[in-house]
């Protein structure tokens, strides 16, 4: 590789300098375009610098995702499904038991689906904190609040 096009690439060291912390207050919002906003910040598409193969996104605090809004019957309809591994073992809830018990979980999982799957995926959702009322312990971290 020349001098010339290394300067363009951008290296670890560079990516991990300057993080921000973005909120994000899902009151009255639809969860999909929540989700997408905060997918989009965490890969770091909203940077110039952004790099598919390296962690140059930002992170993302969500607030009030009890009263977050699902479009169309999917509040009755929408079926999450896990598995123990144990023969047997899978559990299906609606979409409307999940927000009433864990209401994070919701907000986790559609962000999670509109990241990267594998190591840098998981890296990019650690950076994702999703809390269920209006008050967070973030506050230290000077969050810069922004429009869905």
């Amino acid at each position: 590789m020349q001098k010339s096009q290394k300067s363009y690439l951008l290296t670890k060291e560079a990516a991990l300098k300057d993080k921000k912390w973005f909120l994000i207050d899902a009151s009255d919002k639809i969860l999909g375009r929540v989700a997408c906003a905060a997918a989009s910040i965490l890969r770091g598409k909203t940077k110039v610098t952004f790099t598919p193969h390296v962690d140059c996104g930002d992170y993302v605090l969500i607030v009030n995702a009890e009263k977050i809004k699902l479009s169309g019957k999917k509040l009755s309809q929408k079926v999450y499904f896990s598995h123990s591994g144990y023969p047997g073992g899978h559990r299906l809830a609606l979409a409307q038991d999940v927000l009433k018990k864990h209401p994070d979980r919701i907000l986790t999982s559609a962000v999670s689906g509109m990241l990267p799957k594998g190591r840098l995926g998981r890296a990019m959702l650690k950076k994702l904190k999703v809390v269920a009322g209006e008050t967070h312990h973030f506050a230290a971290q000077k969050p810069e609040k922004i429009e869905v």
